[in-house]
């Protein structure tokens, strides 16, 4: 199926890794010139060689702090100036080594940790699509997909849980207000999802029960277990990447304001 994106200009905030990764790859492949933007130059620039290599599209590393609106406003700039032009941003930023664990009591939450989570993955995301309308309106088409989670249909994690679901307020507040423009804007939650830090943590997972990290994953995701999920694996980060693919793409045109659940039918799951 041909998605129409050949030739389209992407910003993948959050690229240089995991999910982002994943997905700056799928558009790639797809015929996109990508900017990947994160706060560690060494791992983008690592990640657009290997774009660039396996795709022969552009893959530009930025390096970019969600949290601090210059810099973000530099970088859409930059990406704009670059790849000549702007259709699809991606936000899938996140904090270093994943959301805090505010799992515990209410009463010992940490509002820093709180606050330093909203302020990446939520005001960050709004960060960029702010920085990023002016340019999709002026062509009259572009696509914003929000990267959330899973956690915000779970309890437990107070901080992963709560900008997850901030995140589909802004998702459709801003599909609201750019639809008459031309742009789509939708959500998609990830569940547990297979990145190139899984093995070490289905290693230690391994350990833990005493088997192999392949028997671990078998019985982790098994449906009906308390990780469990309906496929009985674990998804991976590219399977990520196509349904952004398809958001981005012409075929896309009656899907917007809307969340996406690719978890594989999850329930009750704990994320890596």
């Amino acid at each position: 199926m041909d998605f129409g994106l050949q030739g389209k200009k992407a910003f993948v905030a959050g690229g240089g890794r995991g999910i982002g990764k994943a997905i700056a790859r799928e558009l790639a492949r797809e015929g996109c010139d990508v900017v990947i933007a994160s706060r560690t130059m060494s791992q983008l620039e690592q990640t657009a060689r290997e774009i660039e290599d396996e795709t022969g599209q552009r893959c530009i590393p930025i390096a970019m702090d969600a949290t601090n609106r210059e810099q973000v406003d530099a970088a859409l700039a930059r990406a704009v100036r670059e790849l000549g032009g702007l259709h699809i941003l991606v936000n899938s930023a996140s904090l270093p080594g994943g959301s805090p664990s505010a799992v515990g009591p209410i009463e010992d939450l940490d509002e820093n940790e709180l606050m330093a989570d909203f302020d990446v993955k939520y005001v960050g995301a709004l960060r960029c699509a702010r920085a990023a309308i002016p340019y999709l309106k002026e062509q009259g088409w572009g696509r914003i997909i929000n990267i959330s989670g899973g956690n915000a249909r779970n309890a437990g994690n107070l901080s992963g849980g709560a900008r997850n679901v901030a995140l589909v307020h802004l998702t459709k507040t801003l599909s609201n207000h750019l639809g008459r423009y031309g742009i789509t804007v939708n959500c998609i939650h990830p569940g547990t999802t297979r990145t190139e830090r899984t093995p070490e943590l289905l290693t230690a997972r391994a350990t833990q029960l005493g088997v192999s990290p392949d028997e671990a994953e078998r019985r982790d995701f098994a449906p009906g277990s308390a990780r469990g999920n309906a496929i009985g694996r674990m998804v991976d980060a590219s399977e990520i990447g196509y349904l952004t693919v398809f958001l981005s793409s012409d075929k896309a045109w009656a899907v917007t304001g809307e969340l996406i659940a690719a978890g594989g039918g999850v329930g009750n799951a704990v994320y890596y």
